[in-house]
C-alpha cells in the first residue's frame, strides 16, 4: 500500500515536472525564435537608428525604419490605462469584497465576467462607433481616433482583470484580521483600507502585472481607435502602438524583405520590454516582501 502511494506520487510529481519543462520550453522556443528572426534587421538598420528614429516609412522608396514613436505611444498608453483602470478596479474591488450586498455583489461580478468574455474585436468596434465619433464631438478635433481613445479602450479592458484577481485576494483575508482592528476601535472604512488592503497587497499587486500585461499585449481593439498612423504620441494624435505596428503590416510584407525583418524586431522588442516590466515589478515585490 505504501510502495503504490510512494508510486502515484511520484508520477505525479513526474507529470507536474514534464509540464513546468513545457512551459519553460515554450518561453525558450519563442525567445529564440524572436532572436534569430530580429537580430539581421536591427544589424542592418543599426539599433540606434530602429530604437530612436522617429520616421517609420517603410514602403518608401527610400524605406526608414524608427520605432520611437510606437515605443513612446506604448508607454504612454499603458501608463495611461493603468493610471485610469487600476484606480477604479481597486476601489470596486473592495467594495465588492467589503461593502457590497450580496445581490448587489452577484449583479456586478456577473457583469464583470461578461465584460471579461467580449472579443477584443468587439471592444475596437463599440470604441470606434461611438467612443471616437464622442471625443471628436466633445473636443471639437477632426479626427477622435488617438492616444486618448485607446487609453480609454485599455482602461475597460483591463478592468476585469483587476477587480477579480484583487477580489479574490480581499477575501483571502482572515476575518480576524477585521474583528481585531474593529475591537481596537477602528471604523470599517479605516479597517478596510488599513488592514484588509495592505494584508491583500500581494494579489492586488499581481492584479495590476496582469492588467500592464492585458494593456501591452493588445493590438485588435488599439487598432481600430488609435488611427493607426506612426507619428509621435500626442494625447489627442492618431498613433500607433508596437503591437499594431507589427499586426497591420505582416500581411503583406514581403517573405524576407527588411521590412518583414523590420517586423521581427518590433515584435522582440516588444517582448524585451514586457519581460522588463515583469522583472522590474517582480522586483519591486520581492523587496517589499523581504522589507
Amino acid at each position: 500500500m505504501k510502495n503504490r502511494k510512494r508510486f502515484m506520487e511520484n508520477a505525479i510529481h513526474g507529470v507536474f515536472l514534464v509540464l513546468g519543462l513545457i512551459t519553460v520550453g515554450c518561453v525558450l522556443l519563442i525567445t529564440v525564435y524572436l532572436i534569430l528572426s530580429g537580430i539581421p534587421a536591427i544589424r542592418k538598420i543599426g539599433i540606434l537608428d530602429f530604437l530612436f528614429g522617429e520616421e517609420w516609412a517603410s514602403t518608401a522608396a527610400q524605406p526608414r525604419y524608427g520605432i520611437l514613436p510606437f515605443i513612446l505611444t506604448s508607454i504612454y498608453g499603458t501608463a495611461g490605462a493603468i493610471i485610469v483602470g487600476v484606480p477604479i478596479g481597486f476601489m470596486t474591488a473592495v467594495y465588492l469584497s467589503k461593502i457590497a450586498k450580496r445581490k448587489v455583489k452577484a449583479m456586478i461580478e456577473t457583469a464583470i465576467n461578461l465584460l471579461a468574455g467580449i472579443p477584443s474585436v468587439v471592444y475596437g468596434l463599440v470604441g470606434m462607433m461611438v467612443l471616437v465619433p464622442g471625443i471628436r464631438i466633445a473636443f471639437h478635433i477632426p479626427d477622435g481616433a488617438s492616444l486618448f481613445a485607446a487609453i480609454i479602450v485599455l482602461a475597460i479592458m483591463i478592468l476585469p482583470s483587476i477587480i477579480k484577481v484583487s477580489l479574490t485576494a480581499l477575501e483571502a483575508v482572515p476575518k480576524e484580521y477585521e474583528d481585531a482592528s474593529l475591537a481596537l476601535g477602528a471604523t470599517p472604512i479605516e479597517t478596510y483600507f488599513r488592514v484588509s488592503v495592505p494584508a491583500a497587497k500581494s494579489g492586488i499587486a499581481a492584479a495590476v502585472v496582469l492588467g500592464v500585461g492585458r494593456a501591452i499585449g493588445e493590438a485588435m481593439a488599439i487598432m481600430m481607435v488609435a488611427g493607426n498612423a506612426p507619428n509621435m504620441p500626442g494625447i489627442f494624435q492618431s498613433v500607433r502602438f508596437l503591437t499594431t505596428a507589427v499586426a497591420s503590416e505582416m500581411s503583406y510584407a514581403a517573405d524576407g524583405s527588411l521590412q518583414k525583418q523590420a517586423l521581427f524586431s518590433i515584435a522582440l522588442v516588444l517582448f524585451l520590454f514586457i519581460m522588463l516590466i515583469n522583472a522590474i515589478l517582480n522586483f519591486f515585490l520581492k523587496h517589499r516582501k523581504e522589507n
